[in-house]
């Protein structure tokens, strides 16, 4: 992809933090080498371990400012066949998905060869493999393989419920004769409603109950936030729409104050102003590290897929071979952390970037089974 105007930059700079902190939260909660670590820089890895993991916020509001950007820019769903949608959104997550699951498979019983901590995952079972296969591993409570795919399932949820409430806003319009009247009027406000209506529910009940974080709607506050961010910095809205946005969350957190919703706001707001003001495209063009960052961005998916089995080969090498002192366990963190780098770039270029040809054969398999 360019890194010319025509890039969303703006983004690129939360993508590449946002992942970066995914990262570095892991590296600080999981494995031997932080434990060491920790005498010398105690505040530091504690502040990643206990906080960095809310970035992921971040990534919840830029996926629904992206998601409705190419679903509904207008508010109404632009596709007929949004069961076509989700074989598509289900295509470009899984192939990837499941190629990073088998490597963190076989980095895994590596690391189990080194090293015994309760941060390696089992041995995996068959049902548990088609659980992943299927994005159901969390629903079916079944062990993840490895950190943080809990996300990759979520991510799907939060698309297959935005194009439900979409789709609904249009079948409304088309069924009710009393918004058949306008031309297009009723399908934008039905859609939005609904879309809003959840994301209420989503602030002031389910994302209440950590219960339900198995499911999208805990979810859909921040996702939905992402949306309104996108429908209100459009041209010729009012930036009063913003404001609505941000006295609702508001209120939510005044009646329990969560620090994801909190991000997930500032995150939405920033999108918002960026786009209305003209940032989005522009910022940081032209300063120190906008090609490093929109690189890391580019990246951001495979790093994410791949940095758990990376660490946890690192965490064994040096908990087998190298001594328990922390100014080398510290060094550890640091080659782990640039390894996830380096093992997510080639991931990308090797496995990611080349997913659409196995997605456009399952896709024509798809559309020949649909016609028959």
């Amino acid at each position: 992809m360019s890194s010319g105007p025509s890039r969303l930059v703006f983004i690129d700079v939360l993508k590449a933090f946002a992942s970066q902190l995914i990262v570095l939260h892991h590296l600080a909660f999981y494995g031997p080498m932080s434990d060491a670590a920790q005498e010398l820089v105690p505040g530091l890895i504690g502040w990643l371990s206990e906080y960095a993991r809310i970035a992921v916020q971040v990534f919840l509001v830029v996926g629904g400012f992206l998601a409705i950007r190419a679903l509904a820019p207008q508010g109404q769903l632009l596709t007929r066949q949004p069961v076509n949608m989700l074989v598509r959104r289900y295509l470009r997550l899984v192939p990837p998905f499941l190629a990073a699951m088998a490597i963190a498979v076989v980095c895994a019983h590596v690391a189990r060869l080194w090293m015994d901590h309760d941060s390696i995952p089992d041995k995996p079972v068959a049902l548990q493999v088609l659980a992943h296969a299927f994005l159901l591993h969390n629903i079916l409570d079944f062990d993840a393989l490895s950190a943080g795919v809990w996300y990759i399932a979520i991510d799907f949820q939060l698309f297959a419920l935005l194009v439900g409430l979409l789709w609904l806003g249009r079948w409304g319009r088309e069924r009710i004769p009393a918004m058949a009247g306008g031309r297009s009027r009723g399908v934008h406000s039905l859609g939005m409603i609904l879309v809003f209506s959840l994301v209420l529910a989503s602030l002031f009940h389910f994302n209440r109950d950590a219960s339900l974080d198995i499911w999208a709607v805990y979810f859909f506050g921040a996702y939905g936030m992402g949306v309104m961010a996108y429908w209100a910095s459009e041209r010729g809205q009012s930036p009063v729409w913003l404001a609505i946005i941000a006295s609702v969350a508001l209120v939510a957190l005044f009646l329990d104050f969560r620090l994801r919703i909190a991000v997930a706001l500032c995150a939405a707001l920033a999108l918002g102003l960026a786009r209305r003001s003209g940032w989005m495209e522009r910022w940081p063009l032209g300063l120190p590290g906008q090609t490093a960052i929109t690189f890391l961005s580019r990246v951001s998916y495979s790093v994410f897929l791949v940095h758990f089995p990376v660490c946890l080969l690192v965490n064994g090498a040096f908990d087998r071979f190298v001594p328990a002192e922390p100014a080398l366990q510290l060094t550890g963190m640091v080659l782990a952390w640039l390894g996830s780098i380096v093992a997510g770039t080639a991931f990308h270029f090797y496995v990611e970037s080349r997913q659409w040809n196995l997605s456009g054969m399952l896709q024509t398999l798809w559309r020949r089974t649909a016609k028959a």
